[in-house]
This record gives structure tokens, C-alpha cells and sequence, in this order.
């Protein structure tokens, strides 16, 4: 058996089940692979004696990492002095009940082990693009408390895929990438923050040296903005094995009896032809998201131009030089709220400070509209600062794990959005501001970390999982109430961006840093599990704020160009050049907006660590956009050759500059043309011997559009 079934021609992700036995085991995965032909593939033969399941389980011989960890807690039976019986049910042994499949792409495999009384069902759904996702639901049968420490979903790796790609990050330096080799033992990453992190919650397993568009890859990562955790398990006897859930803190789930509990779906990708076409069908599924942005506004945040320091006259000038060039969406950052002085004050007091705005926000606002754009304003509802009129009023709403208070984290503190009380007061009171103010966008961030978070309506049990459901909860509570507003996810930058959010929101802000060469990295590893448009990307001062790294505005805007773009300078210090630049950059991208976020993004691989080269091609391989990138110096003067892919093998191209800044190389003369000056060649070419760029400045982009003749 297979699944999904076949419904369309290319490539997709397939699993390969073995044989099945009325009340036998769960069925043993035999391949999870790309294929665009799995009718071939389909034997249902398992050449392996050992398990493979989707649920891995000691009681099958299993001596590495089980799937799932639990046990039950009850009164009667073999109980010791206390009167309670605990650690009945912790080994079980499913027995399959029913393999149920939808005519809509949905496969439902029911298993049940009387003994240990719980139920067990595992969903599988096919998804637009070419993924899987997959979880688990557990539902205690039986009497008693069945502590549930661990619920993983597990999928085979082909043992040729031996070598992973994973994320480590911090603040401001998102998805560095890293490699490592599949040995025998457990390789464990958990991520314990009450939000992926800086890392990113993604795992890779491919042919040695996969690449962008070369080799066999496997791709696994949970649609969750909590806790999580990933594991790749090879011993002497199994078969590497990938496992992905939440990781869940002790005592966090206690199922009574008829409770159940589901894991995050974990999304499943495959490809043969490297990590593209994985992102590709990612972005495609994204794109059928009700809260999709049907069009990304050109949008300028306020914070780097003024911090904390509001003031509406300043603010009113910097909204009309926005809109003079063409700005779409204007945003109202942190500091305008009650006693928003600095980060160590009013984090929960959601109403606007007199002291500041004595007129309130309308004047602002309405300018605002009348210039053409969008309002925008920030919050960040999850928190709170001890110096508030809310911790004053309703210390025990904070998250803690017993009497004393956490850590503080940026002088702030966690909400309990788990507490019906305080999930009701953020509601109310944005709402407040939501409905007598005309607001069209927030920013909603999220700037510390999950540290001790128990809950005082369970006496500091850790609620980690409750309070990721609870922000889930109020955030579509707030959309349902305010549907024409739009929603960005931030954490600090790029904390919290996740296939679970992407559901929620239409924008992400990628990263606190606005140094364009930090973002053309952090950006590119960002893509890979969402699509461009999502991410905000934003033309900062010349010099970076945060890295004190100086560049041109030309490199600034090029690599903001494919993505969420907009401004984050105070542009009242913009020279009349630098701002004639910026609304020639704001003219050609929303000239090429449609294109670049609903075309195929593509990453080239590129023999340069020194050069990156992305771009867009369209479905019908009509056209596509390239942008050729010199990060810094190169060791030689050979340049590169970059392959375009997706375009008609036997069409012929040609190929033009484009965007507002001329092409120039260090050493040799560009055609002023394009790349190949006036001659024309085929999408068969572009995608096997591709274009060569000389070596180029540090810090500059070239642009080519390449159209169809």
C-alpha cells in the first residue's frame, strides 16, 4: 500500500507501507520518498524483520528511542503506601483496528492496545505542493491518569540519506546552517524556549553534499510554535529512523479517562533533485492559506527611525515622506501605550498614554489613510512588565512554577493565556484600540523566552503546550473579530516562525537585523519553509544599527527586492538622492510583485561561498528573475556560472538587466544589454550550462530578467 494516491503528474512525497494484518501491528513504513511514478514501487514487501512504524514501540524488539513515553496513575490494584497505584501501562503494543482512506486525501490508521487502554489514531494528510503532514491522537480508555511524557511520530531514512542539515541561532543571526553525519546512537536536538528559536525546528537528511538542487533529501519539521523536539536514531540492529513531536515538560499532559491528546502535525517532504523542490511545494501549499497575503504592501516601521522616542510631529513627517515615495503600509512600533517609556515599563497596560498622543492616535491615523496607506500598530500581548498596572492588579497572572517569580527577561515576564481571566483582558483590550481606532495591520511580538512557565491555576504545573494553544486561541479569536486586519508574527525577529503560525498570519518579521549582508543568509535559509512574501525585509540606514557595517543603497534595496519589502530608516535623513533611489525601488517592485510571490523560488547552487544567486521562475516557464549576489571578495577571478531552472527545454530566451541600479563587474566589461548581450539561447541551456557572471565588487547585486522569445 501507498499513499497518497496518485493525482497528478511530477513528483511528490509517497509512503510505502507493508503488508497488513487484521490485528496485527501498526504497519511498518518501508520507503518515505519522492517519486512521480509509486505505482512501480508498490510491492507492500518489507525486506526487513525489524520495525519501522510510523509509532515506534519497544514491546517490537525495540531498544533505541520508543515513540511513546507513558504511564498510569490510579488507586487499586498493586498499590505501595500511599494508595496508589503508578507505572501500569508505560510498554505498549498496539494491534491495528482499521485503515481508513478519504476520497479527499486523508488516510486514518486506528490501532488499540487493551492492555495498556488507550487508543491510538494516526491521520495523514496529503497537502498542496506535494507534502505529507502526519500526527497522532492518543485517548486513554481505561481508569485512572495516563501521564503522557512523549509522543513522537517517527519515518524511515533512506540509509543512503546519512548525512543531516539542521539550524543553530541566535538574536539577529537566524538558520545558520549545519551538517553532521549519521553514526549509530541518538542525535537529539530539543528546543525548550516556548517557541522554535532562532534555530528553527527543521531537519534535512540527504545523499552526501546535497544541495539546493542536487541529491536525495528528506525533510521533517513540526507545524508547532511551542516546545519541540527532533531525534535521527541509527543502532546495530534498526535502520536510521527520523522522530519529530512536542517535547513536553513533566506532568504538562494528564489524560483522565476518555481525554486524548494530539501531536502537532509533522510536515514530510521529499525530493530527488536537492532542497528546492521541498521549499517549492511548501510555498505552494502556503499559498492556499486563507490568511495568504494576496498582495505584500510596501511597508515602513517606524523603530529604527524613532524607538521609544514618539513624537507626532516627527512621526506626521516621516508618514508623508513615506507616502511621497510610494509607500503602502505605515507602522507604529513600540512605545505608544501607557507608561511606554522604556523596555522596563507598561508591557500590558493595552491603552494609549496621554502623556505621549494627548490627542490620541487619530490625527496620526488619519493622515495616515489620507496619504494613501495603510495603519499599522504594535503590540506584544503575551507579556507583561512588572512595573504595570496589570502585574499590580493581577500578579497571578504571570506564568511560574511555584511562589517565586522567574527570571526576568528584558524586564518582562510571561502572561498566563492559559488563565481564562487574562486570555479575556488581552482580548478586550486590544479590541478596545482595534475598534476605535482605524487599524489595518499589527505587528503582534513575542521577546522573551518560555522560562518556569507553570500555570497558578494548577498549583506551577508547566503549561508550555496549554499557553501555545491559548495563543493560537486569541489570535484567532482577534481575527475573527477584526477580519480586515492583517497580522505579522514577530519574536525578536525570526523566534517564532513555524509551519503551525503560518496558518494565523501574513507576515513574518524575518529578523531584527537589518544589515543587508547578515540578511541575504538569514533570508535564504528562511525561504526554505516560507514563502518570500512572508518575510518582511526592509531597507535600514546606510549604516547598520546593529552591525555598524556600511553600504550602498542599491545593495540595501536589491536585497530586500523579492521578499516582504519595505523601509526601517528614519528617512528624514535621507538625501533627496537616496530618496528618489528608494522610490525607484519601491516603483520596480511593485512592478514585479505579482511575479516574484507567485512564481517558483529558486536557490542556485553556486561554487563560491562568496556568491549567491536566487531568484523566480514563473509555473509556465514563461520568464523568471535572477539576482546574481557578490557577498565579499572571491580567491580567484574565474566568476560563476549560475543554471536557471524551470524553464521550456526547447524555448529560446533572452536575457536583459534589470532594476533601477546599472550591472557592473570588478575587472571585466558587462554587455549593457544583459549577461549574453543580444543573443537568445534555450531554457535547455540556462538549466544545464547557465550564466556566467565575472567576479563582481563585494556587496552588490545584478538583476537579469529573463523572458521567453
Amino acid at each position: 500500500m501507498f499513499f497518497p494516491r496518485k493525482d497528478h503528474d511530477g513528483e511528490a512525497t509517497y509512503l510505502f507501507f507493508a503488508d497488513t494484518q487484521p490485528k496485527g501491528h501498526i504497519p511498518d513504513v518501508i520507503a518515505c520518498l519522492a517519486t512521480d511514478n509509486p505505482e512501480s514501487l508498490d510491492s507492500g514487501f518489507n525486506q526487513s524483520p525489524r520495525p519501522s512504524a510510523l509509532l515506534m514501540e519497544h514491546s517490537r524488539g525495540l531498544f533505541s528511542r520508543p515513540g511513546l513515553i507513558g504511564y498510569r496513575i490510579q488507586n487499586g490494584g498493586f498499590v505501595d503506601h500511599t494508595g496508589i497505584e503508578a507505572g501500569a501501562g508505560w510498554s505498549t503494543r498496539f494491534t491495528l483496528d482499521d485503515v481508513a482512506e478519504s476520497d479527499d486525501g486523508v488516510i486514518v490508521i486506528r490501532a488499540s492496545d487493551h492492555d495498556a487502554e488507550l487508543e491510538l489514531a494516526t491521520e495523514i494528510e496529503r497537502m498542496t505542493g506535494g507534502a505529507l503532514r502526519i500526527r497522532h491522537t492518543i485517548r486513554n480508555t481505561g481508569t485512572g491518569i495516563y501521564m503522557l511524557e512523549r509522543l513522537d511520530v517517527s519515518v524511515p531514512i533512506d540509509p543512503e540519506c546519512c548525512e543531516i542539515l539542521d539550524f543553530s541561532g541566535r538574536h539577529m543571526n537566524e538558520r545558520n546552517p549545519q551538517r553532521h553525519r549519521i553514526q549509530d546512537g541518538d542525535w537529539v536536538r530539543e528546543f525548550r524556549r516556548g517557541k522554535p528559536g532562532f534555530d528553527g525546528a527543521v531537519l534535512y537528511a540527504g545523499t552526501p553534499g546535497f544541495g539546493f538542487n542536487t541529491g536525495t533529501v528528506l525533510c521533517l519539521q513540526p507545524a508547532w510554535s511551542g516546545n519541540t523536539e527532533l531525534a535521527v536514531c541509527r543502532g546495530s540492529e534498526d535502520g536510521p529512523m527520523a522522530y519529530v513531536g512536542e517535547l513536553l515538560l513533566p506532568g504538562e499532559v494528564q489524560l483522565a479517562e476518555g481525554d486524548s491528546y494530539s501531536t502537532p502535525w509533522v510536515v514530510v517532504s521529499a525530493s530527488s533533485h536537492g532542497l528546492d523542490p521541498i521549499m517549492q511545494g511548501l510555498h505552494r501549499w502556503e499559498r492556499t492559506l486563507p490568511s495568504h497575503p494576496t498582495r505584500q504592501p510596501v511597508t515602513l516601521n517606524v523603530w529604527e527611525a524613532v524607538y521609544m522616542g514618539q513624537n507626532r510631529e516627527v512621526l506626521a513627517d516621516i508618514a508623508r515622506r513615506a507616502a511621497s515615495i510610494g509607500v503602502e503600509r505605515y507602522v507604529l512600533d513600540d512605545g505608544w501605550f501607557h507608561l511606554r517609556r522604556t523596555d522596563s515599563s507598561g508591557l500590558g497596560d493595552w491603552w494609549i498614554d496621554r502623556d505621549v498622543w494627548p490627542e490620541g492616535l487619530d490625527e496620526l491615523i488619519e493622515l495616515v489613510h489620507s496619504e494613501g496607506m495603510q495603519f499599522g500598530l504594535w503590540f506584544e500581548p503575551e507579556m507583561v512588565n512588572p512595573d504595570s498596572d496589570l502585574f499590580r492588579r493581577h500578579p497571578e497572572w504571570v506564568m511560574q512554577a511555584g511562589a517565586r517569580l522567574p527570571e526576568l527577561q528584558r524586564h518582562q515576564l510571561v502572561l498566563d493565556l492559559t488563565n481564562p481571566d487574562a486570555s479575556d483582558y488581552v482580548f478586550d483590550a486590544m479590541s478596545a484600540i482595534l475598534s476605535h481606532n482605524a487599524i489595518d495591520y499589527v505587528k503582534w511580538d513575542h521577546n522573551r523566552d518560555l522560562l518556569e512557565a507553570g500555570t497558578n491555576q494548577h498549583g506551577g504545573r508547566a503549561a508550555v503546550h496549554a499557553q501555545t494553544v491559548a495563543y493560537y486561541r486569541l489570535l484567532d479569536r482577534l481575527r475573527e473579530a477584526f477580519p480586515h486586519v492583517q497580522w505579522e508574527s514577530c519574536a525578536s525577529g525570526g523566534g517564532r516562525i513555524d509551519l503551525g503560525v503560518v496558518e494565523h498570519v501574513s507576515r513574518f518579521w524575518t529578523s531584527d537585523m537589518t544589515d543587508a549582508l547578515s540578511r541575504q543568509r538569514i533570508q535564504r535559509w528562511t525561504t526554505q519553509s516560507i514563502a518570500p512574501e512572508y518575510l518582511g525585509a526592509h531597507v535600514s540606514a546606510p549604516t547598520s544599527h546593529q552591525s555598524g557595517r556600511t553600504y550602498t543603497l542599491a545593495f540595501r534595496a536589491a536585497t530586500a527586492a523579492f521578499f516582504g519589502f519595505g523601509i526601517e530608516w528614519d528617512i528624514r535623513q535621507a538625501s533627496d538622492d537616496d530618496l528618489r533611489q528608494l522610490s525607484e525601488w519601491i516603483a520596480w517592485y511593485k512592478e514585479q510583485r505579482e511575479f516574484l510571490h507567485g512564481g517558483r523560488f529558486f536557490n542556485a547552487d553556486v561554487d563560491d561561498d562568496m556568491v549567491m544567486a536566487y531568484g523566480v521562475t514563473a509555473e509556465n516557464g514563461s520568464q523568471a528573475l535572477l539576482a546574481h549576489v557578490q557577498l565579499d571578495e572571491p580567491k580567484h577571478n574565474r566568476g560563476v556560472r549560475v543554471r536557471i531552472p524551470g524553464l521550456v527545454a526547447d524555448a529560446e530566451y533572452s536575457l536583459r538587466w534589470t532594476g533601477p541600479e546599472p550591472a557592473k563587474a570588478a575587472l571585466e566589461q558587462l554587455d549593457p544589454f544583459g549577461p549574453l548581450g543580444h543573443r537568445t539561447v534555450t531554457g535547455a541551456y540556462l538549466g544545464s550550462i547557465g550564466v556566467r557572471f565575472p567576479r563582481c565588487n563585494p556587496q552588490t547585486v545584478r538583476l537579469v530578467s529573463v523572458v521567453r522569445r
